[in-house]
């Protein structure tokens, strides 16, 4: 009986399983526990001492609630599954994230809802928003950024961008990646802490952050709307626009919030809520909700968000203010740790950089010394061979001076020879000079024998024309004084037919006699006076030749000495023309021909 009794007295136990945003815990709660109970235990688990914002939400069929604190877990409507699954949210959201949340491990939860509700498009985000919060959340998981480390596609794994943002543009990933380290690259030295906030931040600015949103209808015409509750109030929407309210009542300015269960043919059950003003001259505000949880769900935020409104604008409790101290010792605590860190990764960088350096440079010397040596091996073998190449100059420079002092010789001797060559120039062109003056003689003697030609051949038509009256005279003379000439010389002549043919060889013997004498005369003058000219022309070429071959021989010698000098302008003599050294001989040749 001792042993059945104990055994009853022993307390049931059932499991569960807690989801944070980063961790899954699993815990024996006993049958007793109130939702309180459970909630305060994860709550010692994580180290999570701002409860008010928090609290276990589970699933029920179609939607979701949250676990009551004042009720026992096991007489909600939690599922019957073991281990039973609840997930640990924030169920309120602060109006200002900087000023409320204190803790860091409450910031971080929230950083990791806000950031789960913005990638599953729970809360609307533009694409500007998105690519900057996603570099605030790289920042908080990497750290500052590195390009040495943090290579291109470093981003590949990690869920940043919303799908909407993603399929809005036409972008590949590595597009989008380039877009978030940009600004990443920009939040250097920012903590994960502060980069979470950051987000919160700028996440709090979005018109969905922190609105939960509710189906509701309208009492007159059964119009759908919705509602939304947050940190700042009650506000209406349209079905199909979830981000400018059509009208909203805020915290302060809401005087009573009503709710019954009513029975409408139209509707059926249903629950009516009546917002009353705190102005009563502002008309009140109804709306109805069918199902029975979701009221019930509506009526706790509605309430737990304005009990949070009210507490903020009271003076913080003493809980809140130690933690806010403690907050505060902590930030300055890790502040200074920061420092530390920061100078002391900054004396490791630099020892670091000092010891790269000191490896460089001893590098460097090393590379030095060893170019050193190896210079030092090249010198000696410089030195060597420069030993031989000034052993080898001397003797050139030996060779030299003697070949200079040839040449010096030599120039000595072609300065005689250019003195020669100067003087048998200068002779030579007085021997031209000379050829050239009796060039033109020959040539004026030539035009004056030719002239002399020309008399000798018309005083020769002349002797001819002198010579054919004569004849005339002759035969008319002969003719006349025959008969004289034959009673002296003869006896008287015979009469016959030979006193006719005697008369004719007479005159022809006068005639003969005459013509022979002259010609003979004048050949034998003519020919004197072409051989002379013969003569006198043949020496000429003679001197000509002469010149002409000393003048080669002197070229000859001046390029065979190193061409000091150049007498090819005098190498030819000056040019007679042809027509003009031999135009006397051609006249008297032509005379004699004629003649």
């Amino acid at each position: 009986m001792s042993i059945l009794g104990l055994k009853k007295k022993q307390a049931k136990t059932f499991k569960v399983k807690v989801s944070t945003m980063d961790a899954e815990m699993e815990f024996s709660c006993e049958v007793k526990w109130k939702g309180k109970d459970l909630f305060d235990l994860v709550c010692r688990t994580i180290g999570l001492r701002e409860t008010w914002f928090f609290g276990l939400r589970y699933t029920v069929k179609d939607t979701y609630a949250w676990l009551k604190p004042d009720k026992q877990v096991l007489d909600q409507e939690v599922p019957k599954d073991s281990p039973i699954t609840f997930h640990f949210l924030a169920k309120f959201f602060p109006e200002k994230v900087e000023d409320e949340l204190v803790q860091e491990i409450t910031q971080h939860l929230f950083f990791l809802q806000v950031k789960k509700q913005i990638l599953d498009e729970e809360i609307f985000c533009s694409p500007e928003a998105s690519v900057l919060l996603a570099s605030y959340a790289v920042q908080a998981k990497y750290g500052d950024y590195d390009p040495n480390f943090h290579k291109p596609g470093f981003l590949a794994q990690d869920e940043l961008l919303p799908k909407r943002v993603l399929m809005q543009y036409q972008m590949t990933p590595d597009m989008w990646e380039e877009k978030i380290t940009a600004w990443y690259a920009e939040h250097r030295n920012i903590t994960r802490d502060e980069a979470e906030m950051e987000y919160l931040k700028i996440a709090q600015d979005l018109e969905m952050y922190g609105v939960s949103y509710f189906s509701i209808t309208q009492n007159k015409r059964d119009t759908e709307l919705l509602l939304g509750v947050d940190a700042q109030g009650l506000h209406i929407y349209s079905p199909n626009n979830k981000l400018s309210p059509n009208k909203s009542f805020p915290w302060s300015g809401i005087r009573n919030i009503s709710y019954r269960h009513l029975t409408i043919k139209r509707i059926g059950v249903s629950s009516q809520f009546t917002i009353k003003p705190l102005d009563k001259k502002k008309e009140v505000f109804k709306f109805y909700s069918s199902q029975l949880r979701v009221n019930k769900l509506i009526l706790q935020l509605c309430i737990g968000n304005h009990d949070l409104f009210m507490r903020r604008r009271k003076v913080d409790s003493i809980e809140v203010q130690q933690m806010k101290a403690q907050a505060k010792e902590e930030k300055a605590r890790k502040k200074v740790e920061r420092q530390i860190l920061a100078r002391e990764k900054q004396m490791r960088e630099e020892a670091e950089r000092a010891k790269e350096e000191m490896e460089h440079r001893l590098f460097q010397l090393q590379d030095e010394a060893r170019m050193a040596n190896e210079a030092l091996l090249r010198s000696e073998e410089t030195a060597d061979l420069l030993a031989e190449k000034a052993q080898i100059a001397e003797e050139e420079a030996k060779l030299l001076a003697h070949k200079a002092a040839e040449a010096e010789h030599e120039r000595q001797r072609l300065e005689v020879t250019a003195l020669k060559t100067k003087e048998e120039k200068r002779l030579m062109e007085q021997k031209m000079r000379e050829a050239e003056q009796l060039a033109v003689k020959l040539v004026e003697q030539s035009e004056r024998r030719l002239k002399e030609a020309d008399h000798l051949k018309q005083d020769l038509n002349e002797a001819k024309d002198a010579e054919r009256r004569a004849k005339q005279k002759l035969l008319e003379i002969t003719k006349s004084t025959y008969p004289l000439i034959a009673a002296y010389s003869s006896p008287p002549p015979s009469t016959g037919p030979e006193n006719p043919d005697r008369t004719v060889d007479m005159a022809s013997s006068i005639r003969m006699d005459f013509k022979d004498s002259d010609m003979k005369r004048l050949s034998m003058e003519i020919e004197r006076e072409r051989l002379e000219y013969m003569e006198k022309s043949k020496h000429l070429q003679d001197q000509l030749k002469e010149l002409k071959s000393e003048i080669e021989s002197l070229k000859l010698e001046e390029q065979h000495q190193a061409g000091l000098y150049s007498l090819r302008s005098y190498t030819e003599p000056p040019y007679i023309p042809h027509s003009n050294r031999n135009s006397a001989y051609m006249a008297q040749m032509a005379f004699y021909e004629e003649v």
